[in-house]
């Protein structure tokens, strides 16, 4: 094969990583947390519901990225973005700060579960928090976080990445 197909087809490739690349990638560094527990934050109560997306399970460790593409299971999880993860500043809390983006022609509601996964290696247990009927209207962006209690003593370095771990969304 010559060289200037060689190199045709590692352009292609590269092409094809750096537009499907972030695909799936959902989560986010933590820089501090630790141990394993609920909590529920932002939202506000939810009407009827009508039609419903959810998904699950997505995990990534790079930060900040919001899913784009794919089936209707993860329609929920494309509208997330997770904008930090971190202690909170009373060293008492993991925090998920999340915005939300309802891209569509019709109010929704939406729930949301964090998973806060330590570091490998790490004795500490995943944490989670949720987020319970967040209503979020049409062509809107809506801040929430979603907090986990912190019981561990250090400063929260034992924790490294923070996902999605189900999301849902239900029209009102």
């Amino acid at each position: 094969m010559k060289f200037r197909h060689v190199r045709a087809i590692a352009v292609f490739g590269i092409a094809v990583v750096a537009l499907t690349g972030a695909r799936g990638s959902h989560g986010a560094s933590c820089g501090g947390s630790s141990h394993s527990s609920s909590s529920s934050s932002g939202g506000s109560s939810s009407g009827g519901t009508s039609g419903s997306d959810s998904t699950s399970g997505t995990s990534s460790s790079s930060g900040g990225t919001t899913t784009t593409g794919g089936s209707s299971r993860d329609k929920a999880e494309r509208d997330i973005k997770i904008d930090s993860c971190k202690l909170d500043n009373t060293g008492k809390n993991l925090v998920a700060r999340l915005t939300v983006t309802n891209s569509g022609s019709v109010d929704y509601t939406y729930n949301v579960t964090m998973k806060f996964n330590p570091a490998a290696g790490s004795s500490a247990v995943a944490a989670t928090a949720r987020v319970n009927s967040l209503k979020v209207k049409a062509g809107a962006s809506q801040q929430t976080e979603a907090t986990a209690p912190y019981t561990g003593k250090g400063d929260g370095s034992e924790y490294k990445e923070c996902v999605v771990s189900t999301a849902s969304k239900s029209a009102l």
